[in-house]
């Protein structure tokens, strides 16, 4: 059976100095990210989510429910500026809530609401249906061969950059 990858490699076959193997795994990744990062959006939507307020609610559920600013700022790479807008709105939806620490005023907090918490919960049970979806073409052993291989690959790029 064809897929869009073997398309791409005929219509560029003699055209372009690559390797059609490597070509064709890199394309088959690329595409795939591409796929999986539209079904999530997808599946967030569902529940009336966008993708960064899931991935700032993500990463304080990652931090016990609390954090400040700036280590979510740091977690998500944002300015403090970028990080001060997005709580912001997180704030005004109910998610999220800043409180002043009680040993030091000067620092806030920012907590998961109730809702925040909820609203993630029904998020993560969404996206983990749409990858468990993706990777159910693939038996069980298949699967960790993949996994398998796919880690030697994340780890060259890690050690060799």
């Amino acid at each position: 059976m064809e897929d869009s990858v073997d398309r791409h490699l005929a219509r560029w076959r003699g055209k372009a100095p690559f390797d059609e193997r490597v070509e064709a795994i890199v394309t088959r990744m690329q595409s795939l990210v591409k796929h999986l990062s539209h079904t999530k959006e997808a599946a967030l939507s569902e529940v009336g989510m966008q993708d960064y307020e899931f991935e700032t609610l993500h990463r304080l559920v990652a931090r016990g429910g609390s954090a400040t600013p700036s280590e979510l700022a740091a977690d998500l790479l944002l300015s403090p500026a970028g990080m001060t807008g997005r709580l912001d709105t997180l704030e005004r939806a109910g998610l999220v809530r800043r409180v002043r620490s009680a040993e030091d005023r000067r620092r806030v907090d920012v907590e998961l609401s109730a809702k925040g918490k909820e609203l993630w919960t029904e998020a993560m049970t969404v996206r983990a249906e749409v990858e468990a979806a993706m990777v159910s073409a693939l038996a069980p052993a298949e699967q960790a061969v993949l996994d398998t291989l796919l880690k030697q690959l994340l780890l060259n790029a890690e050690t060799t950059r």
